[in-house]
Protein backbone atom coordinates (compact mmCIF):
# COMPACT_ATOMS: atom_id res chain seq x y z
CA UNK A 1 0.00 0.00 0.00
CA UNK A 2 2.92 2.29 0.38
CA UNK A 3 3.68 2.31 -3.48
CA UNK A 4 -0.36 3.46 -3.53
CA UNK A 5 0.01 6.21 -1.21
CA UNK A 6 3.39 7.65 -3.12
CA UNK A 7 1.97 7.15 -6.69
CA UNK A 8 -1.39 9.30 -5.08
CA UNK A 9 1.23 11.72 -3.39
CA UNK A 10 3.17 11.94 -6.81
CA UNK A 11 -0.20 12.26 -9.57
CA UNK A 12 -1.94 15.13 -7.03
CA UNK A 13 0.94 16.89 -6.23
CA UNK A 14 1.92 16.86 -10.47
CA UNK A 15 -1.81 18.14 -10.98
CA UNK A 16 -2.53 20.47 -8.17
CA UNK A 17 1.12 22.13 -7.86
CA UNK A 18 0.83 23.95 -11.90
CA UNK A 19 -2.62 24.64 -11.41
CA UNK A 20 -2.12 26.43 -7.50
CA UNK A 21 0.79 28.47 -9.25
CA UNK A 22 -0.58 29.37 -12.34
CA UNK A 23 -4.02 30.38 -10.56
CA UNK A 24 -1.62 32.08 -7.39
CA UNK A 25 -2.91 29.81 -4.63
CA UNK A 26 0.53 28.33 -4.07
CA UNK A 27 3.77 30.37 -3.77
CA UNK A 28 7.06 29.56 -2.58
CA UNK A 29 7.47 30.82 0.58
CA UNK A 30 8.89 28.66 2.85
CA UNK A 31 8.21 28.88 6.86
CA UNK A 32 11.54 29.66 9.69
CA UNK A 33 12.16 26.28 10.15
CA UNK A 34 11.03 26.50 13.90
CA UNK A 35 7.25 27.54 12.61
CA UNK A 36 7.52 24.99 9.96
CA UNK A 37 8.06 21.96 12.28
CA UNK A 38 5.40 22.92 14.89
CA UNK A 39 3.05 23.49 11.85
CA UNK A 40 4.06 20.00 10.21
CA UNK A 41 3.28 18.58 13.85
CA UNK A 42 -0.08 20.17 14.22
CA UNK A 43 -1.16 19.35 10.60
CA UNK A 44 -0.61 15.62 11.55
CA UNK A 45 -3.00 15.83 14.19
CA UNK A 46 -5.11 18.82 12.42
CA UNK A 47 -6.26 18.32 9.55
CA UNK A 48 -4.74 14.88 8.69
CA UNK A 49 -5.61 12.62 11.07
CA UNK A 50 -8.84 13.91 12.68
CA UNK A 51 -10.25 14.85 9.35
CA UNK A 52 -9.92 11.37 7.59
CA UNK A 53 -11.05 9.62 10.99
CA UNK A 54 -14.38 12.21 10.20
CA UNK A 55 -14.48 11.72 6.05
CA UNK A 56 -12.57 8.31 5.48
CA UNK A 57 -12.86 6.34 8.69
CA UNK A 58 -16.42 5.04 7.82
CA UNK A 59 -16.03 4.10 4.06
CA UNK A 60 -15.71 0.25 3.81
CA UNK A 61 -13.05 -1.53 2.21
CA UNK A 62 -12.64 -2.92 -0.96
CA UNK A 63 -15.53 -5.93 -1.07
CA UNK A 64 -17.55 -5.04 2.18
CA UNK A 65 -20.21 -2.53 0.18
CA UNK A 66 -21.71 -3.07 -3.40
CA UNK A 67 -21.72 0.28 -4.05
CA UNK A 68 -17.84 1.86 -3.02
CA UNK A 69 -17.71 4.80 -5.28
CA UNK A 70 -21.49 6.58 -3.31
CA UNK A 71 -19.04 6.09 -0.09
CA UNK A 72 -15.98 7.63 -1.84
CA UNK A 73 -18.25 10.52 -3.94
CA UNK A 74 -20.23 10.98 -0.54
CA UNK A 75 -16.98 11.60 1.81
CA UNK A 76 -15.72 13.59 -0.79
CA UNK A 77 -18.48 15.91 -1.13
CA UNK A 78 -18.95 16.24 2.71
CA UNK A 79 -15.05 16.70 2.59
CA UNK A 80 -15.18 20.14 0.21
CA UNK A 81 -18.26 21.44 2.46
CA UNK A 82 -16.16 21.29 5.31
CA UNK A 83 -13.31 23.05 4.06
CA UNK A 84 -15.89 26.21 2.43
CA UNK A 85 -17.85 25.80 6.42
CA UNK A 86 -13.92 26.44 8.07
CA UNK A 87 -13.59 29.55 5.55
CA UNK A 88 -16.57 30.70 6.95
CA UNK A 89 -15.76 29.75 11.24
CA UNK A 90 -12.11 30.67 11.49
CA UNK A 91 -10.84 34.50 10.72
CA UNK A 92 -7.75 33.83 9.20
CA UNK A 93 -9.05 31.72 6.49
CA UNK A 94 -10.28 33.20 4.09
CA UNK A 95 -8.16 31.11 1.26
CA UNK A 96 -10.25 28.36 1.99
CA UNK A 97 -13.46 29.59 0.17
CA UNK A 98 -11.43 30.44 -2.84
CA UNK A 99 -12.91 28.15 -5.55
CA UNK A 100 -9.40 26.93 -7.02
CA UNK A 101 -8.74 25.49 -3.12
CA UNK A 102 -12.01 24.00 -2.84
CA UNK A 103 -11.66 22.59 -5.99
CA UNK A 104 -8.35 20.88 -4.76
CA UNK A 105 -9.30 19.97 -1.69
CA UNK A 106 -11.84 17.89 -3.74
CA UNK A 107 -9.10 16.10 -5.60
CA UNK A 108 -7.48 15.77 -2.18
CA UNK A 109 -10.49 14.23 -0.76
CA UNK A 110 -11.14 11.79 -3.84
CA UNK A 111 -7.62 10.37 -3.83
CA UNK A 112 -7.82 9.88 0.21
CA UNK A 113 -11.10 7.75 0.20
CA UNK A 114 -9.40 5.96 -2.87
CA UNK A 115 -6.74 5.49 -0.32
CA UNK A 116 -8.51 4.21 2.14
CA UNK A 117 -11.14 2.27 0.40
CA UNK A 118 -8.44 0.47 -1.84
CA UNK A 119 -6.43 -0.32 1.47
CA UNK A 120 -8.47 -0.67 3.98
CA UNK A 121 -6.67 1.24 6.24
CA UNK A 122 -7.09 4.88 7.12
CA UNK A 123 -3.30 5.54 7.35
CA UNK A 124 -2.30 5.74 3.48
CA UNK A 125 -4.92 8.33 3.31
CA UNK A 126 -3.54 10.45 6.57
CA UNK A 127 -0.03 10.19 5.01
CA UNK A 128 -1.03 11.80 1.93
CA UNK A 129 -3.13 14.73 3.76
CA UNK A 130 -0.13 15.26 6.18
CA UNK A 131 1.54 15.39 2.63
CA UNK A 132 0.02 18.04 0.92
CA UNK A 133 -0.89 19.97 4.36
CA UNK A 134 2.42 19.97 5.33
CA UNK A 135 3.76 21.19 1.86
CA UNK A 136 1.12 24.16 1.36
CA UNK A 137 1.54 25.03 4.83
CA UNK A 138 5.10 25.17 5.51
CA UNK A 139 6.68 25.84 1.81
CA UNK A 140 3.91 27.21 -0.40
CA UNK A 141 2.24 29.98 1.01
CA UNK A 142 -0.65 28.64 2.82
CA UNK A 143 -1.55 29.67 6.06
CA UNK A 144 -0.10 28.75 9.71
CA UNK A 145 -2.36 27.37 11.93
CA UNK A 146 -2.25 30.35 14.28
CA UNK A 147 -2.55 32.49 11.38
CA UNK A 148 -6.09 30.45 10.22
CA UNK A 149 -7.40 30.18 14.28
CA UNK A 150 -7.02 33.78 14.84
Amino acid sequence: MAIDTICATAALAAVIGPAGFYLGLLKFDPNPLPEAALDALVAFLVPALAEELVFRGPIPSRGETKRPMVWVLGSTLLFVLWHGLEGLIFPGAQALLRGDFLAISGALGLACAYLRHRSGSLWPAVVLHWVIATAWLTLFGGPSIRQLTG
